[in-house]
């Protein structure tokens, strides 16, 4: 019971189902079935058939793409709280990016079928579902316009900011706490460019003072990351 009551505050709290009434939710989650995912283990890949969306409960999931060359492109991570894979389930179509579980992951399958049955009952999901996909459609347009047009820096600013904007802080005029744990290699991915390079800007935003980094943290500047990246 526990547990099913978990899962209906995390539901509550995703941009997609928010929109639901509680006894929504709960049928919702009712449908939904507990998977898990070992390290490094690939969930599926671009190409392969899929009629299953995700929720994160625990761990992180990388999506990707290979080009034509075999570079990977990481274009987001799904944390907990994080939907993936809504693609392929409402359009019955292949899947459009690899999932690979970068830790021990720990999520909730929604299938089509469940899907469509509570958005029969609640006309709100199909909207929230429509804004939700033209939201990616935005959030895919502005990471691939600045890969190629801002410099590494800039990137690394922005990226802060909608972390800091996914914590939804309560005072973004002042100094704003993440956990940020991901390894320099990842977050090159996230943002096209080298390991190397991405150490170089980083130790640049620190030495303006936009960020400090802690072990399994980053204290992020407000003003000094908008600065950086162009949003002043």
């Amino acid at each position: 019971m526990a547990a099913q009551e978990s899962l209906t505050g995390l539901l509550a709290a995703t941009s997609l189902f928010q929109d639901l009434d509680e006894p929504a939710l709960k049928a919702l989650a009712q449908e939904m079935r507990k998977v898990a995912f070992e390290a490094g283990q690939l969930i599926f890949t671009r190409g392969d058939e899929g009629r299953d969306a995700y929720l994160v409960t625990e761990g992180r999931v990388r999506l990707s793409v290979l080009t034509p060359e075999g570079r990977e492109l990481s274009f987001a991570h799904a944390e907990p709280g994080s939907v993936f894979g809504e693609i392929a389930m409402i359009d019955e179509g292949p899947r459009s990016a690899d999932a690979t579980a970068v830790t021990k992951v720990t999520a909730h399958a929604l299938s089509r079928s469940a899907f469509l049955r509570a958005a029969e009952k609640e006309p709100a999901l199909s909207d929230a579902m429509m804004r939700f996909l033209c939201r990616r459609i935005r959030e895919a347009d502005q990471q691939l316009e600045a890969i190629a047009l801002c410099p590494i820096e800039v990137r690394l600013a922005r990226f802060f900011l909608a972390a800091v904007n996914a914590k939804e802080a309560d005072d973004l005029d002042s100094d704003v706490e993440i956990q940020f744990t991901m390894s320099q290699s990842e977050l090159a991915l996230l943002i096209g460019a080298s390991r190397p390079k991405v150490n170089t800007a980083l130790s640049m935003l620190e030495s303006s003072g936009a960020i400090k980094r802690g072990k399994n943290s980053i204290l992020c500047n407000i003003e000094e990351l908008e600065n950086i990246a162009g949003l002043d």
